[in-house]
């Protein structure tokens, strides 16, 4: 089965979640699905900032899992984790990879292996 996260829930969800229970799962390989992509709202973008510990092993693993990461853009271009304007964004000081959009831009990074779940924290 394939899934994928929203992290919408402002505080703790994604830093304690992720990094406490999803994340070492995932590097252990047992997390018992494929996750194809992570989509982050608000301060939950935070986590992808360059240089965060968090941050950077998420992006390592998914690269080596070909594992969608984007932050919201109008939530990344508040934090300062994007330049330009919304719908038309790239992403600044974030680990490698991360990419930022709207709904219709998951849509589309998700259509090629489209999740069987969304599963929003």
């Amino acid at each position: 089965m394939k899934v994928a996260y929203v992290f919408s829930t402002s505080g703790h969800t994604a830093s304690y979640k992720l990094g406490k229970m999803i994340l070492p799962q995932l590097e252990d390989g047992d997390h018992g699905v494929e996750v194809v992509g992570m989509f982050f709202f608000d301060d939950n973008t935070y986590l992808l900032r360059a240089g965060d510990p968090l941050g950077e092993r998420l992006g390592r693993v998914a690269r080596e899992q070909g594992m969608l990461l984007m932050l919201c853009d109008q939530c990344a271009l508040d934090r300062g984790l994007a330049e330009g304007w919304p719908r038309s964004a790239t992403p600044t000081g974030t680990v490698e990879g991360v990419q930022v959009g709207c709904f219709p831009d998951l849509y589309a990074g998700l259509a090629e292996s489209p999740p069987d779940q969304l599963i929003t924290l």
